[in-house]
């Protein structure tokens, strides 16, 4: 039983729809006055974000086909944990690897959020990733479609503060990164 007034209790819960990446879940739920309503919400693996930085300080960006918005993305590599990743960490290297066919010397946690907790159970583990190189292909999913490119990163912090890039994920990525003051140690 919910310990917090605010909470609201789950009578019921069926997923209403799932699909490779995500479901659907509906709920029946008790609001904290007595009304009883439906919410839906959806529901997908924790993910991972990756900044990743090469040894002279640029930027390994991806540009990738979103159909959701339909246009090239700008932004960092991002993918769900799969089962046979030990942790977030190895997660956030085999993305790294997969869509950009580099390798890190090393992994820092930048911060964990749950980017859209009002409709989704989503935590995405943010990742910078020091030293960089390219070691291997891209090895990408059979429905990815992606460019790999560089930047600086005076140009990538003007890209966000300009609204260029609008990838959430990047966003936050590179936002964090300049608020603990991160880059005068790249």
């Amino acid at each position: 039983m919910p310990t917090d007034p605010l909470a609201w209790e789950t009578v019921d819960r069926r997923v209403a729809y799932t699909c490779p990446g995500f479901d659907v879940v509906n709920e029946d739920v008790r609001l904290p006055d007595g009304t009883e309503t439906e919410f839906d919400y959806l529901s997908e693996p924790p993910s991972v974000a990756v900044l990743p930085i090469t040894p002279d300080g640029e930027v390994v960006l991806i540009e990738e086909w979103r159909q959701a918005v339909s246009r090239v993305n700008r932004g960092l590599p991002v993918g769900g944990v799969e089962p046979d990743d030990a942790d977030v960490e190895a997660a956030a290297r085999r993305e790294l690897a997969e869509e950009t066919g580099h390798e890190a010397e090393r992994l820092e946690r930048l911060v964990t959020v749950e980017p859209a907790n009002g409709i989704a159970d989503a935590v995405l583990h943010v990742f910078l990733a020091r030293g960089c190189r390219p070691t291997a292909e891209q090895q990408l999913d059979y429905n990815e479609s992606i460019r790999v490119t560089r930047t600086g990163l005076p140009e990538l912090v003007a890209a966000v503060r300009d609204g260029e890039i609008r990838d959430g994920r990047a966003v936050l990525a590179v936002s964090y990164y300049r608020l603990l003051g991160e880059d005068r140690d790249t």
